[in-house]
């Protein structure tokens, strides 16, 4: 296997394997909380540790291990002794006393933070009580209630000009206050029985992790909502309220009984670290875990006074002065000129490309996870995004694909002239294509930057797979033998060996149960998807669930399977866009949503949550929130039809979500033969998942001939995605999360190592979880969500005849 090479090491870090320095421990005959010496835990393992976090050991480097087996014990006692030194001479050492030896340089300043191990081990708590009381009251009545909250907010943060979703983090803190606010209110459980049921005991960790993970299954609209409301937009078909929910729990579930199977290679390794989740973890051990009450208390201000901050902040940009979304220099000095609004624009919806704006609005920078993201896959993706500014001007200027025709962005479908498509022209009544009316009407086209929207998704389709099967090969296959021999070799995996685990058959039966529902489903709800196709989507989903979810989990970005699925469903059933929808549905849909399993699984094993409860908290709060979002989508619609067609919408509400959904349906659905085929003006893109499995290789080859030159830094798939990433929506924040990337993921991880480890995620936490407050108040404050919309008077920063940014309109 080619090795990666660590870009962090320095000459005074310990020339030896970093996952060997601090290797996990594994189960041992004196329980699992046992804990190797250094000794033990650097000879524990001679193969070679898979890669983790993006990073391994260099080839040469394996050649130190036997000097490091031989002087261990020397190592830690000079270490031990120059700590005591160091600390007695400098106060600022004192944040070093919980490390051990190995995590320590020469000079006494802690190792940089470079592996999946030291995430794991250095970043989050191994503490555990199994005694620990979870089902309570208190639990399922604020697990419900944040379900409902969850639902409703997500649900209109669907129908923003850019997407959002509930942040894990905002729930983490609104559930904490509820419940110190619950255990201190009401009587303790010595005052009787009754309130021993209601107040049992403090509220713990794991009340709250497991009412974060009931919440967070209805923090983001669920993909058969694009269904429903498409349906409703362009179709004019009402849901019934039975087959729709039955449609959005099968579709669900069916994703979680997938990864449930799968959770062996997806889950319990130490590779699978889904940095995503490391901020929401640090902030459960600091409110519940930190035994150090002064450090405690001075990160908790830490993180209130950055929380509180940003929520004050956050009024400015979003209302008072919507100019600071992006402040674009070159707009400001060419006001005129459309070729600057759509390469430096980029605060308005379907604008420009927004290149070198500097935002000032964290709801949008929050988005990239620019201080939690990998530096290799933010880097990939920003790299990604200079080639598409070149190809997206490149093709217009070239009149590429009638490009004058069109928007500079949009989603929407389009006549040849520029005008709005109407689909609903050329389909019959049962939604099959009707020739006749489509040679009256025309083939529709799309906007240029939509179509390499499609072509980087499936390149990043195609390279996922190669990618996978290069690096990760044998990382996947080992952690799949050790599941099968019972010896996981993870930390955190080896304290949850005290819980009972969900047996396989259970998965099964949750996935079994699925299938029957989407087949009932697709037959009383019209879906026009036959039996056989069903099978083949579900068949596609549980293919592609493993490698995307090993993806995700290394590199922290998902690598999305829509087109692929509406490609092969326009195969498999040609000619009919409502049973496209549905094979994308059960396909792709499945897969985002067993990815989304893997997630709160992970998130139960770091913070020590029983694999029984964390699945029937999943169960449940998926059902509930399901529900909700169905009536508020309705009524969302009922209220803003107008808005939600229009091309740009506002900056409030957009339907670009559904816009994108429909566009995709029709065009693969009822015509992918004509668009799409050999003969057709889009044939590049589903030849792009072909091309994209061939992207991969000129790096792996590079590297390996050349491994000094860094091409195994490169995250390929998202390279190639990243060609369609400024296809719509508001592009102002890119540059600045570069910067932000820069200063977390390289400066303080290398140089800082200390202050990363202990306020780089509680930093990232406190921002979101802020943002996050203010997005939901002022939603139904101001921005219309109670019914009324509050206007901002016009001013410099909130121009009344321009765009906030000053750039033209095109």
């Amino acid at each position: 296997m080619v090795r990666v090479r660590n870009p962090f090491k320095r000459q005074d870090s310990f020339s030896v394997p970093l996952d060997t320095l601090h290797h996990p421990p594994s189960p041992s005959p004196a329980g699992p909380d046992s804990v190797p010496t250094l000794a033990s835990s650097a000879a524990a393992d001679k193969s070679t540790a898979p890669t983790s976090f993006g990073i391994d050991e260099d080839e040469d480097e394996v050649k130190d291990k036997d000097a490091l087996d031989e002087h261990a014990t020397a190592l830690t006692s000079a270490h031990e002794l120059h700590r005591q030194q160091h600390r007695a001479t400098d106060p600022a050492a004192r944040e070093t006393d919980e490390l051990d030896a190995v995590d320590l340089l020469s000079n006494g300043k802690e190792r940089p933070i470079e592996t999946a191990s030291d995430i794991g081990t250095r970043c989050l708590s191994l503490d555990d009580d199994p005694s620990m009381p979870i089902h309570t009251l208190r639990m399922y009545v604020l697990g419900l209630g944040l379900t409902c909250f969850s639902a409703v907010l997500g649900q209109i943060f669907y129908f923003r000009p850019t997407s959002l979703t509930v942040s894990q983090l905002f729930l983490v803190v609104v559930s904490f206050i509820l419940g110190r606010v619950w255990s201190a209110v009401l009587p303790k459980a010595d005052k009787g029985r009754f309130w021993a049921f209601l107040n049992p005991c403090s509220f713990n960790i794991k009340e709250h992790v497991a009412i974060n993970i009931m919440c967070s299954t209805a923090t983001s609209s669920a993909q058969a909502i694009n269904v429903f409301a498409a349906d409703e937009l362009y179709y004019d078909l009402n849901a019934n309220y039975a087959v729709a929910i039955f449609t959005l729990v099968g579709s669900q579930l069916l994703g979680y009984g997938l990864a449930g199977l799968c959770r062996a290679v997806v889950v319990f390794p130490t590779y699978c670290v889904y940095p995503s989740l490391i901020p929401v973890v640090q902030l459960f051990d600091l409110v519940h875990r930190d035994k150090d009450y002064s450090a405690q208390r001075k990160r908790l201000k830490f993180f209130l006074v950055i929380f509180v901050a940003i929520f004050v902040w956050e009024w400015v940009p979003e209302f008072i002065a919507p100019s600071l979304t992006g402040i674009s220099i070159f707009c400001l000095a060419r006001q005129n000129s459309p070729w600057v609004t759509r390469i430096f624009g980029g605060s308005y919806p379907n604008e420009g490309m927004g290149l070198f704006q500097f935002c000032f609005d964290w709801s949008y920078i929050s988005g990239a996870g620019p201080l939690y993201t990998p530096l290799a896959t933010q880097l990939s993706i920003y790299a990604g995004c200079a080639i598409c500014a070149v190809i997206a001007c490149a093709m217009y200027a070239a009149n590429a694909w009638q490009a004058h025709n069109f928007p500079f962005m949009s989603q929407d479908l389009f006549y040849e002239n520029g005008t709005q498509y109407d689909q609903t022209l050329i389909l019959n009544s049962d939604y099959t294509l009707n020739p006749d009316a489509l040679a009256e009407q025309g083939l529709p086209w799309l906007c240029p930057s939509y179509a390499m929207y499609y072509i980087g998704c499936n390149l990043a389709i195609g390279a996922t797979i190669t990618y996978v099967a290069l690096w990760y090969r044998e990382p996947i296959v080992k952690a799949a033998r050790e599941f099968r021999r019972g010896a996981v070799d993870d930390a955190h995996y080896a304290k949850m060996r005290v819980y009972k685990e969900v047996p396989m058959w259970v998965y099964a039966g949750i996935v079994l149960s699925s299938f029957a529902m989407a087949m009932a489903t697709c037959y009383t709800g019209h879906s026009h998807l036959p039996w056989w196709a069903l099978i083949v989507a579900i068949l596609i989903a549980a293919a592609f669930l493993p490698m995307l979810s090993v993806f995700y989990a290394i590199t922290g970005w998902q690598v999305g399977l829509t087109t692929l699925a509406q490609m092969l469903g326009a195969a498999i059933v040609p000619g009919n866009s409502q049973a496209n929808m549905y094979f994308a549905l059960y396909s792709s849909s499945s897969v985002t949503q067993g990815i989304n399993m893997a997630v709160d699984l992970k998130l139960a094993q770091y913070t020590k949550i029983p694999p029984r409860t964390t699945l029937s908290m999943q169960t449940l709060g998926t059902v509930v929130g399901a529900i909700l979002q169905l009536v508020i989508m309705k009524q969302i619609i009922s209220s803003h039809r107008e808005l939600l067609t229009d091309v740009q919408g506002s900056n409030f509400w957009s339907g670009q979500n559904v816009q994108s959904f429909n566009t995709e349906a029709v065009t693969w659905g009822a015509l992918a033969k004509h668009m799409y085929g050999p003969s057709g003006t889009y044939f590049i893109i589903p030849m792009a998942i072909i091309i994209g499995l061939a992207c991969p290789l000129p790096f792996y080859a590079l590297h390996r001939f050349f491994p000094r030159l860094g091409a195994d830094k490169v995250v390929v798939p998202l390279l190639v995605y990243a060609v369609g990433y400024l296809n719509a929506g508001i592009n102002s924040q890119n540059f600045f999360c570069v910067c932000l990337a820069f200063w977390s993921q390289w400066y303080l991880r290398k140089y800082r190592s200390t202050w990363f480890r202990k306020y780089n995620f509680l930093l990232s936490a406190a921002l979101d979880g802020g943002t996050q407050v203010f997005v939901f108040v002022a939603t139904f404050a101001i921005q219309g969500g109670a019914g009324r919309t509050v206007i901002m008077p016009s001013w410099t920063l909130n121009p009344a005849d321009k765009q906030p940014d000053y750039c033209v309109a095109t």
